[in-house]
């Protein structure tokens, strides 16, 4: 044993210096006096209320993006000891001494500064030098606008992170040799990056979809292989950058709903199945209501239409004019609306068409699918009743109303067929809350929805509901599902009406899905917009890339001191001659390939390519669908795109000196220099110190669209 041991034992390692300092003065540039200003900064009022809701496990829906960023900015607020009880209501408004303002940055400024050092290796795994690896670091580490989007609690950083360490994990798998089997951790570490990365934002998706492109390119060119060879590969791949996301995001929703099951102040965009699985809310309302609706059941029935404020079926004492504006003749009967708020009104009674009791036999007597039943609101004792006339708002459907008999031969139609579209995944029979229903009315065939359309003072504004032939109707408003119900024990309308208030209780497990939740929100993610304004400082798409704009994050409330958004014109500039130079070299390329010159070297022009897709590939992705967006857009969102120029930048550089002998090296030196001057320049309005003069802030508003504030002006 002796003799195979030999000391001394010494291990080797190889240390790249410059990763290293990148590394420190990434992390110096974005962590340094993270608590300042002590103050809200900006969208920080918007996170931060999502932030707030983790906390205290309150069910939200964030329009603008999946859950996984605002988990990761709730993560750092719960390692710092948040416990949500702060007002997110202003900007500027100043953080409580309880609240620790350095760990709810950290997790964004940690996730900027790890940008730089992987861009840096990511210039290396594009197979160019490492002085075009520390130039892409250095426009990245010099860039004010990405240290300020950092410094706060915004998502930007974390998605270029993931980006970025998605693109250099598939890169170091494609680079590394055949035979390990060790490159599938990076081919894994890949898909589980871009499944972050789409979980973050859902601009994230364009970049993945690129990532996939270069894949298959990769994929493409292994044919001739041994067939085996190609399978593995190619599985290999479907698996980690197709299966793993795909379960992963699934996976981020499983978290979200688990930690938020406490009802919230977006319940109300929800089914009402969804609403009573969690606590508070309507499951106060409905716990221990009785499961599947019987004859005598009173019920209040839902609009299952996607609208953002839901409606109740709802009437009351008042009719429909005997003429409207128009001139058009009604019914004159009670009118039927739908409700968008709790409200006695809107209880109705389920009748057997054959008996005259209004209340629950013992045992109850289930509806079930195909059943005709006739509908008695609760509070009026007026049958639900639908005829040939037009109804008020949409004279193509027929009016819905409150049959009131006023002997002029218009004889009541209060008969309603229940269909129960879902009934193969919850039986035969109608259930609270679980089954949704279609009414179709048996004399005409017409089926009852919510047209949608407010109607006048006359029906105080409420949503007019009428009934439609079924092939017209679209199928989105023509559900409905019980949402309370109770037991009815009173025949007599005065006893009925203090019954309402007195609710059975039955002990029901109504529980949905994770499957049922999943779908429903994402699909209300999905369809559910809030209503856009225009905001002071939103921008247009292309003044992002000339630089005709700013944001003003932070303002202090006495000083001049403030913080801004503002890009470093020397880089921004590399930038974007960077993207216009690659575009005409690969023009002259192509054309003089075409004609049979190969001015580069297989290896040089694949190496070239591999840098436009990822690249020019990247900016495009990353940019060109905000051409397209009908939304309020800020200069914070071209900062993923601007990010795979400063990739691009050195690297063609680079390639330039090297084949076609054009520019000079020197230029490696007085670009960065002239980065970190005007940098340095700009650090005021980075970092909200030291405070300027009113003349020191009219030098640095280089451009007269900027917004420099001045308080002392």
């Amino acid at each position: 044993m002796s003799a195979m041991l030999q000391l001394p034992l010494v291990v080797t390692a190889q240390v790249d210096l410059v990763l290293v300092l990148v590394s420190l003065l990434a992390l110096w540039t974005r962590l340094s006096r993270l608590s300042y200003p002590n103050a809200v900064v900006f969208d920080e009022v918007y996170y931060g209320q999502f932030v707030s809701f983790y906390m205290k496990r309150v069910f939200f829906i964030d329009d603008n993006g999946p859950p996984l960023g605002h988990m990761i900015l709730a993560l750092g607020a719960y390692l710092g000891g948040f416990d949500g009880n702060f007002v997110w209501n202003r900007i500027r408004a100043e953080y409580p001494s309880s609240v620790s303002v350095w760990s709810l940055r950290v997790l964004p400024s940690l996730c900027g500064a790890l940008c730089v050092p992987l861009v840096y290796l990511l210039t290396l795994e594009l197979r160019f030098s490492h002085l075009s690896a520390l130039g892409a670091a250095v426009l990245l580490l010099l860039e004010n606008s990405l240290i300020v989007q950092s410094r706060f609690m915004l998502l930007e950083s974390v998605l270029i992170f993931l980006v970025l360490l998605a693109f250099f994990s598939y890169l170091r798998f494609h680079n590394a040799p055949t035979s390990s089997w060790f490159r599938y951790i990076w081919l894994l570490l890949s898909g589980v990056s871009c499944a972050a990365a789409v979980g973050v934002k859902y601009m994230g998706l364009f970049s993945y979809l690129l990532l996939l492109g270069v894949a298959f390119l990769h994929a493409w060119n292994l044919i001739g292989d041994q067939f085996l060879n190609v399978c593995v590969q190619c599985v290999c791949r479907v698996v980690c950058l197709l299966v793993v996301p795909v379960l992963l995001y699934v996976f981020w929703f499983y978290l979200h709903l688990s930690l938020l099951n406490r009802s919230g102040p977006h319940d109300q965009l929800m089914s009402s199945a969804f609403q009573a699985s969690l606590q508070g809310g309507l499951s106060r309302i409905t716990q221990g209501q009785p499961l599947e609706v019987a004859y005598g059941s009173q019920v209040t029935l839902r609009s299952s239409a996607s609208q953002l404020i839901p409606c109740w079926l709802h009437s009351h004492k008042e009719n429909y004019p005997v003429r409207y504006e128009n001139g058009r003749g009604s019914s004159h009967q009670q009118q039927v609306t739908c409700y968008p708020f709790k409200d006695v009104n809107n209880w109705w009674i389920i009748k057997h068409p054959g008996r005259q009791e209004l209340v629950v036999d013992t045992p109850p007597r289930p509806v079930r699918h195909g059943d005709v039943i006739q509908l008695v609101h609760a509070m009026t004792s007026r049958f639900l009743n639908s005829h040939d006339v037009a109804a008020p708002m949409s004279p193509h459907a027929q009016e819905v109303s409150g049959y009131v008999d006023f002997n002029v031969s218009m004889p009541a139609q209060n008969l309603w067929k229940v269909d129960i579209s879902n009934r193969e995944a919850e039986s035969e029979v109608w259930k609270t809350i679980l089954s949704e229903v279609r009414l179709v009315h048996v004399n005409t065939s017409a089926v009852l929805k919510l047209s949608g359309v407010s109607l006048p003072d006359w029906g105080f504004r409420q949503l007019e509901v009428v009934a439609e032939k079924l092939f017209k109707a679209h199928g989105s408003s023509l559900g409905w599902n019980v949402e309370e119900h109770r037991y009815g024990t009173s025949q007599e309308p005065k006893e009925r009406e203090a019954e309402l208030h007195c609710p059975t209780h039955i002990d029901v497990d109504r529980k949905i899905s994770f499957w049922a939740k999943f779908l429903e929100l994402q699909w209300k993610m999905l369809t559910v917009k809030q209503e856009e304004s225009e905001h002071k400082y939103s921008s247009a798409p292309l003044e992002w890339i000339t630089m005709e704009t700013n944001i003003a994050y932070w303002l202090h409330a006495t000083t001049n001191a403030q913080i801004h958004l503002i890009g470093n014109p020397v880089s921004w500039g590399v930038a974007n001659l960077s993207l216009l130079a690659y575009q005409l070299l690969a023009a002259v390329y192509m054309l003089r390939r075409r004609r049979g010159f190969k001015d580069l070297p297989d290896a040089v022009w694949d190496q070239f390519v591999c840098l436009g897709c990822v690249c020019v590939g990247g900016w495009l992705v990353n940019f060109v669908p905000f051409l397209l967006m009908e939304k309020t857009l800020f200069l914070y969102h071209y900062l993923p795109a601007l990010c795979y120029l400063y990739l691009l930048s050195p690297a063609l550089l680079e390639h330039t000196h090297t084949h076609t002998h054009t520019f000079r090296l020197r230029l490696t030196s007085s670009v960065p220099a002239a980065g970190c001057s005007v940098e340095e320049t700009f650090c005021p309005l980075t970092y909200g110190s030291p405070e300027l003069s009113a003349n020191q802030l009219r030098e640095l508003r280089w451009r007269d669209t900027w917004d420099i504030l001045d308080r002392r002006h």
